[in-house]
Order: structure tokens, then C-alpha cells, then sequence
């Protein structure tokens, strides 16, 4: 009975912690596709990027403070504190700008960004502390299975949470309309996180470090914490600034690095003086965890690569809408969950994780071939096939190596071994997403050109790298939707005389629409304004007596710009003929008959410019209606071919970050995961750092 209890307990604790860590790694993308709404409703465009930035900087720099408060305190404690304070920021972050603006804190985006910040407190803990507990309340052989269920869940949170996201904003507003769809992005995580939360309260047991068997509890080194604080938060910050603001050479940046830089000796000198340290660098001697750790930093970079840039290949590439992005990146979901799974119940079985760490590696490898080598005319099934095998090659990762960190490690280490590991794979996701976030955005200012979008078909179409917003479906639109408001203005344009008319064709003809060909005829003016100077150069003609040049305005095989007959042809004959017997008259007769003459004129020109005005107008509504189909298909297969050899040339050097995921996975030794009353594994016992923790330390 007692055997059924604790079994129960523990099953039940393992669900709760599992419902909290899939709520923590859901918020890190389910955010991302409620921005453009929240921007709208709480302004503050230029800090929307804190909004992400105040998560990822918190919940990463606290992952190794909490695994070393794990190795001192309760680890029940900490995990109720953590979900509660990340339920807490959750409901303030959903009523971020209902208040107006707050003292010391300001509008609603400052709002956002500090509840943020918030969520990224108790979100740390979440990560640091579920594999934590793992290891207390199952003997490392036993924690494959497990692993591999937290894996899955981390793999399929992560995936969905654009597609939650999406889904929340543009349709749960409905719900109870007073309450805006984004902000159901954050009250989502309070009734699943009560109810983890519930089971975490009820059925977790109290598991202290000494009675866990962990030994000695250790102090908390608030120097080591702030001297880490200092070297991680400016390279994380420096690393996430936009840098079309702030360039890589700028003072801002390199000033971030340098500060990162002396924090960073600062740290590494005091953590090898003192005896408990945030994060034991000494550890990094014990050869399985230190190549754990490097193969992390490579999973967390290349992982990230396919989350940041698969939606947009998608959206661009093979232009799917942005919540058609999020259902057709389920495959990625179900590989991972499938990869995951599998290992954990292999490594149980077996006792051995080299072999699923190398699988997953040459599989990683294998999709990322894969994913090199898709384009435009990629189709659909085949894009579906390679994210299915890019899951079920980042399955294995997502656990493993904490377990096999864990296992080589002694107790009185688990904690900041464990906060270490995904430590390291938060720190390879920062880095490398800044890294090949250059690397698409270089490609992609290469790639416009070369495709045909210069910087006008890129304004007008809404395209380039300010086109994250929309797809090709809706730049087509976009497109087609300016054109026919060009040719709406035709008409207005051609109706207007005088200095007005001046002033709107200038801004007409300035329209990078207009073909070239009527720009260059349109600056000779409306029909009107040309039939007035014909006009009056007529009329001036007769007047001063210039039969020559009368003669050549009248001559009816004349055209005008737009190849329609000039003002001769629309005079009649006879009164071409009294024109021009007028002007061979005597001056004072001329002169007599000038008034009638400009007064009959005036009534004829009229009629002769809405006809003529009509004409042009044709010939110009035929040309944009050929134009805009033909800007249309140039501007969404240049955007389409641009964004896709962007993203093919990250996952081209994404094969570089698997190799060295491949690599490291070489290089970990394979003990064996010790059962429930099996001592430390061979190989284990000859690191003392490792059989006799304390003295190596001293």
C-alpha cells in the first residue's frame, strides 16, 4: 500500500511539474504572434521588442541561481514559489494598460515589460527545478522515460505556442468581449497552472537537500550571483538589441560586450576561490558534463533556427497564412514528441544514452541536409517530411544530456549540474538566433535585388524585411489594391485646372506605380492642361498674325502625347479656315474679332478636353491594369525567392552547429545509468571530484 502511495505521489507530482514546464516554455513563443495586436492597443512600438527581451534576459540569467538554491533548500518550496509567481505576473500581464498609466512604472507597454520580467522569474525556476526533481524521486536509470516525456512536452509547447498565440488573439475576444484577444495569450496559463500547481501543492512530497541524501547544505554566494548577473545580462542584452538601431559596431554594443567581458573574469576568478559558487566551474572538469554542456549550447542554436525561421519560410516561401504556419509545423511537434519518447523508453531499458544521443545527432544532421535544400517550388509534402525528421532528431536532445549530467555527478551537485545544462542550451538559443538573425538579414538585403525587388517594388509592396506582417497573399492584395487606387485617381486628376492640377500630377507622376512610359508623357501635363497651352498658343498665334506657326498648330495629322489626334484634327475645317485667313488680316481687325473669337473658343474647349481626357484616361487605365498584375508576380516571387534563400542559407549553416552537436555527443562518456540500489557508475568513481565532492573543492 505504502509502494502504491508513493507511486501515486510521485505520479502526480511528475504530471503537475509537467503542466507548469509546458506553460513556461509556451510562453516563449506564444507572445510572438500577439504583438502586432498588443502594439496597437498599448502603443510603444519602438520597446515592443522588451516585451520578449525581459522574459528570455530573466528566466535565463536565474536558470543557475535556482539550480543552486535547489541544492539548499526545498526543492517543494521553490517550486510552488515559482509557479506562483509566474501565475501572478501572468494575470498582471493580462491586465497590463487597464490602469492608464502607473507611478514609477508609466504607460501600458512598461507594464507589459516589467510583468514580463516577472514571468521570466518564476519561468527560471519552472525549467531549473522540473529535472531536479526528477532526480530525487527517480534513480537515474528510471529518469529516461521521464526525460523523454519532458522532453516531449518542452518540443510540442514550443512549437504550438505560435499557433495558440495566434489562434487567441484573432478569436478570443469573442469570448467575453470587454476582455481584448491578446490578452487571453496570458490568462491561458492561470486556470492550467492552478491546476499544476494543485497537484505540485497536494502530492508533492517535501524533498529537502540532506534528506534526499545530498549532504552538506551550502551556502548561497550573493557575490558569485551578481559578478554572473553582470557578465550574462549585457552579452544577452547586447546580443538581443535590434541592430538596425543599434549596429554591432556601435558604442552601445561594444560598450554591452566590454562590461560582459569584466564581469565575466570577475566571476570565472571568484567562482574558482570560493567554496560554493552559483555555478561550480570546477564541474566542467568532469568530462560527461562538460561536453553535455557544449552539445546543449549547439541543440539550443540550432533548435531555435528552425522555430524562428521555419514560420517565415513557410509564410514567404510557400505562402501559407500565419496561422496555416502554425498547423503545418505539427509534424516538427509530432517528431519531437515521438524522438523524445522513444529514447526515454530505450534508455530505460538499456541503461546506456550514448547511442540516442548520436542517433538524434546524425538524424539533426540528416534534416538539416534536408532543410538546406528546399525553395520555392519545394512541395507541400516534402517541407512536411523534413520537419517530421527535424523533430524526431531534436527529440532525443531535449532531456538526455541532463540525465546523463546527472547520473555522473553526485548528489550534493544535481542541482547546479541540472541548471547548468539548460543554462547552456537558453545561452546557445541567444546566441546563435543572434548570430544567424545576421545571417538571414544579410541574405535577405542580398537576395532582394537579385531577385528583382529594388527599394521602390519593395515600398510599394509592403515586402522586405518590414514585410514580416504580411504574406505573399497579402502583399498581392496590397499591391492590387494601390494600383486600383491609381487609377481612381485618374479621373480626379484629370478633372482638376489650374494650379491645382499642377500640384496633383506632380504627385501622381511620382508614383513608382505608374509605368515609366506615361510618367514620361504625363510631364507634359493632363490632356487639359495641354489643350489650354494649345489653346492659348493658337490663340496668341492668330492674334500676333503667325501664320507659320497657326498653320502647324492646326495641321490635323498632328498627335499629341498620347498618340491621339492633336487640337488641329478637332477643329472643323471652316474654322481652321477663319483662323487662319484672321491671322494674315490687318492688326486692327485682328484685334476687333479677338473677344468673339476667345469667347466661342472657350465654349468648344470644353467638350474638345473631355474628350480628349476620356481618351487618355483609357489608354491609362489598359496600362496599369496591365502593370499591376505584372508588379504583383514580380513582387511575390522576388519576396518569395528572397525570404526563401534566407532562411535555406540559416539551416545551411544550421549543418554546422548539428556537426558540433554530433561531435560533442562523440566525446561524452557512456556510464552506466544507475538503478535503484546500483552505486555510482564505472568511471564515475575515479573523478574525485565526483566520489569526494568536498575536498576537491577546498
Amino acid at each position: 500500500m505504502k509502494q502504491d502511495h508513493e507511486s501515486r505521489s510521485r505520479f502526480y507530482t511528475i504530471l503537475g511539474i509537467a503542466l507548469a514546464m509546458f506553460l513556461g516554455a509556451l510562453d516563449q513563443t506564444i507572445v510572438s504572434t500577439a504583438m502586432p495586436r498588443i502594439v496597437a492597443e498599448l502603443h510603444g512600438l519602438e520597446r515592443f521588442t522588451w516585451v520578449t527581451t525581459a522574459y528570455l534576459l530573466v528566466s535565463t540569467l536565474l536558470v543557475p541561481i535556482y539550480g543552486k538554491l535547489a541544492d539548499i533548500f526545498s526543492r517543494r518550496l521553490l517550486e510552488i514559489a515559482s509557479v506562483s509567481v509566474f501565475l501572478a505576473a501572468s494575470a498582471l500581464c493580462g491586465l497590463a494598460g487597464e490602469w492608464g498609466s502607473l507611478p514609477l512604472i508609466g504607460d501600458g507597454m512598461n507594464q507589459l515589460i516589467l510583468f514580463r520580467a516577472m514571468q521570466g522569474l518564476g519561468g527560471a525556476g519552472i525549467f531549473a527545478l522540473a529535472f531536479i526533481i526528477v532526480s530525487d524521486l527517480y534513480p537515474p536509470r528510471e529518469r529516461g522515460k521521464i526525460s523523454g516525456v519532458f522532453g516531449a512536452v518542452f518540443g510540442l509547447s514550443s512549437i504550438l505556442g505560435p499557433l495558440v498565440g495566434g489562434f487567441l488573439t484573432d478569436n478570443a475576444g469573442a469570448w467575453l468581449p470587454p476582455i481584448e484577444g491578446w490578452r487571453w495569450v496570458f490568462y491561458v496559463n492561470i486556470p492550467i497552472g492552478l491546476v499544476a500547481l494543485w497537484f505540485i501543492v497536494t502530492k508533492m512530497p517535501h524533498l529537502h537537500p540532506a534528506q534526499a541524501g545530498h549532504g552538506e547544505r551550502h551556502e548561497l554566494d550573493f557575490l558569485s550571483a551578481a559578478l554572473m548577473v553582470g557578465a550574462f545580462a549585457p552579452l544577452i542584452l547586447a546580443l538581443q538589441l535590434d541592430k538596425t538601431a543599434y549596429p554591432w559596431g556601435s558604442w552601445q554594443i561594444l560598450g554591452l560586450l566590454g562590461v560582459s567581458a569584466v564581469f565575466l573574469a570577475s566571476w570565472i576568478i571568484h567562482s574558482l576561490r570560493t567554496k560554493h559558487p552559483i555555478l561550480d566551474l570546477r564541474l566542467y572538469g568532469n568530462k560527461v558534463f562538460a561536453w553535455s554542456s557544449v552539445a546543449t549550447f549547439f541543440f539550443g542554436g540550432g533548435f531555435m533556427s528552425v522555430i524562428i525561421f521555419l514560420p517565415i519560410y513557410m509564410v514567404f516561401a510557400q505562402g501559407v497564412s500565419a496561422t496555416g504556419a502554425g498547423v503545418s509545423i505539427i509534424p516538427l511537434s509530432m517528431g519531437s514528441v515521438l524522438g523524445s519518447t522513444l529514447s526515454g523508453a530505450i534508455i530505460t531499458r538499456t541503461g546506456r544514452y550514448k547511442s540516442m544521443m548520436v542517433a538524434g545527432a546524425i538524424i539533426a544532421i540528416a534534416s538539416f541536409v534536408m532543410l538546406s535544400g528546399l525553395g520555392t517550388a519545394t512541395p507541400y509534402w516534402l517541407v512536411v517530411v523534413c520537419m517530421f525528421v527535424v523533430g524526431l532528431g531534436f527529440g532525443p536532445s531535449q532531456s538526455v544530456y541532463a540525465l546523463a549530467s546527472q547520473n555522473s555527478v553526485p548528489p550534493a551537485k544535481i542541482g547546479q549540474t541540472t541548471s547548468a545544462i539548460q543554462f547552456s542550451r537558453q545561452m546557445g538559443a541567444v546566441v546563435m538566433a543572434a548570430i544567424l538573425g545576421v545571417v538571414f538579414n544579410t541574405t535577405l538585403t542580398e537576395a532582394l535585388p537579385k531577385h528583382g525587388i529594388d527599394g521602390t517594388m519593395s515600398s510599394l509592396s509592403g515586402g522586405g524585411k518590414a514585410g514580416l506582417g504580411a504574406g505573399p497573399k497579402e502583399i498581392r492584395a496590397g499591391i492590387i489594391s494601390g494600383f486600383d487606387a491609381m487609377e481612381a485617381s485618374v479621373d480626379r486628376l484629370f478633372s482638376l485646372r489650374g494650379p491645382e492640377a499642377k500640384l496633383a500630377l506632380d504627385a501622381f507622376i511620382a508614383d513608382p506605380k505608374l509605368p515609366a512610359e506615361y510618367r514620361d508623357r504625363l510631364r507634359a501635363g493632363t490632356p487639359s492642361m495641354r489643350i489650354d497651352a494649345a489653346f492659348d498658343a493658337l490663340l496668341k498665334a492668330v492674334e500676333s498674325g503667325d501664320s507659320v506657326t497657326l498653320a502647324g498648330l492646326l495641321d490635323p495629322e498632328k498627335k499629341d502625347a498620347d498618340g491621339n489626334p492633336a487640337l488641329g484634327a478637332s477643329l472643323p475645317a471652316f474654322v481652321s479656315a477663319t483662323l487662319q485667313k484672321l491671322a494674315s488680316a490687318p492688326e486692327a481687325q485682328r484685334q476687333a474679332r479677338m473677344p468673339a473669337i476667345r469667347a466661342q473658343f472657350a465654349a468648344q474647349k470644353a467638350s474638345i478636353e473631355e474628350t480628349a481626357s476620356v481618351a487618355a484616361s483609357k489608354v491609362i487605365y489598359d496600362a496599369l491594369e496591365v502593370a499591376k498584375v505584372t508588379v504583383a508576380d514580380k513582387t511575390v516571387q522576388g519576396l518569395k525567392a528572397s525570404f526563401s534563400d534566407g532562411a535555406v542559407r540559416v539551416w545551411f549553416y544550421g549543418i554546422f552547429l548539428m556537426v558540433g552537436l554530433f561531435l560533442a555527443c562523440l566525446m561524452i562518456p557512456d556510464l552506466t545509468l544507475r538503478g535503484k540500489k546500483e552505486g555510482p557508475p564505472a568511471g564515475l568513481a575515479s573523478t574525485a571530484a565526483a566520489e569526494n565532492p568536498e575536498p576537491a573543492l577546498s
